[in-house]
């Protein structure tokens, strides 16, 4: 049977990130420039750290968010299996890929009601495109994709740079703010825009929050470039060529986050792209995520297995924990204030 042009598409994705392409990740997230001041006496025991948080009424073991991944290429269906297990497992909320492809054609990719029953007690976040917001039934297919799932919230995600290189993009974005405001006041669950990479500025954020969306995932550059990817998928010489001058475009996810935090400071906030452990999660923290996101570094652990995917998770909690540890933060509230060293403070 002839595969579903859709399906194609995301197999190809799913081939060049799992391959780590080099041009894959052109620039730095900016956790780099960042570095906490070390607290060499934290008077507290490792054990006691509370790592827990809220997400739309939910507790959570920890900040962390398993991030949009994958949705239309069939061995989805497995990962999505993996990572629903893994979430209900480590009691943290995971973001589904795309549903276009399962609520279009038919072809679910484990995007069902299956995956509430694999993860009954956390928080899932089903997903769609904007450039889908436009078309006659954008309202209805979004209400489906929330159904579908019996998700708490929906992902509504950004990526027009990708779109405008791919060769069978959406290239027509007009009045995409006003579908999302539309949701926003339509859907019983709650909106979260995110980008795939690029970024979200203060002012698109600032827009974003004024017609009603309740979080934003910055995800910002420093992770995957989309650009780079469809370069590697591109038809012709000249496409590459094309994609490949935007492989290093966007926001690094760091500024990103600083900026969008102090522009809307009553958004909740979600830091994506470029987050390669808990260190970097932690300073993601620092600047103002209420959660972090990772997608591209666990993929891998979740064409293995559910244990692949809990253990590696296990690892970059660990990390994170010590880091509160070493800066003396029995808390997210506390690392929230952890101080940074004098030359490593984040632009005005």
């Amino acid at each position: 049977m002839k595969k579903n042009p859709l399906s194609q598409r995301k197999d190809d994705h799913l081939d060049i990130v799992l391959a780590a392409s080099p041009t894959a990740h052109a620039v730095d997230a900016g956790w780099s420039a960042l570095r906490f001041e070390h607290c060499a006496l934290p008077e507290m025991a490792l054990d006691d750290i509370d790592l827990t948080t809220k997400l739309f009424g939910c507790t959570l073991n920890a900040p962390l968010l398993i991030s949009s991944m994958t949705g239309g290429a069939e061995r989805a269906r497995f990962i999505n299996q993996h990572l629903a297990e893994a979430a209900q497992t480590l009691g943290i909320p995971m973001g589904v890929g795309s549903q276009r492809v399962s609520l279009r054609s038919g072809q679910d990719q484990g995007l069902t009601e299956d995956l509430r029953r694999l993860a009954p007690d956390i928080p899932l976040l089903a997903n769609l495109g904007a450039a889908q917001l436009r078309e006659s039934d954008g309202l209805d297919l979004a209400r489906r994709a929330v159904d579908t799932l019996q998700a708490n919230a929906l992902i509504i995600h950004l990526n027009p740079l990708q779109e405008a290189v791919q060769p069978e993009g959406d290239r027509d974005w007009r009045g995409v703010l006003e579908r999302i405001e539309t949701l926003t006041r339509h859907l019983p669950t709650p909106v979260i825009v995110k980008e795939v990479g690029a970024g979200i500025s203060p002012s698109v954020a600032r827009r974003l929050w004024d017609v009603g969306v309740a979080m934003i995932d910055v995800a910002g550059a420093g992770g995957t470039s989309w650009a780079a990817v469809e370069a590697e998928r591109a038809g012709s010489p000249a496409g590459r060529e094309v994609a490949l001058a935007f492989a290093d475009w966007g926001i690094p996810t760091a500024h990103c986050l600083l900026a969008v935090r102090r522009a809307v400071p009553e958004i909740g906030l979600i830091a994506s792209g470029g987050v390669a452990n808990g260190v970097d999660a932690a300073k993601a923290i620092r600047l103002g995520a209420d959660l972090v996101g990772q997608a591209a570094n666990v993929l891998s652990a979740a064409m293995i297995s559910t244990q692949a995917v809990v253990e590696h998770f296990d690892i970059l909690l660990r990390q994170l924990r010590i880091a509160c540890f070493c800066t003396g933060s029995r808390n997210l509230a506390q690392l929230r204030r952890a101080r940074l060293l004098p030359s490593h403070l984040p632009p005005p």
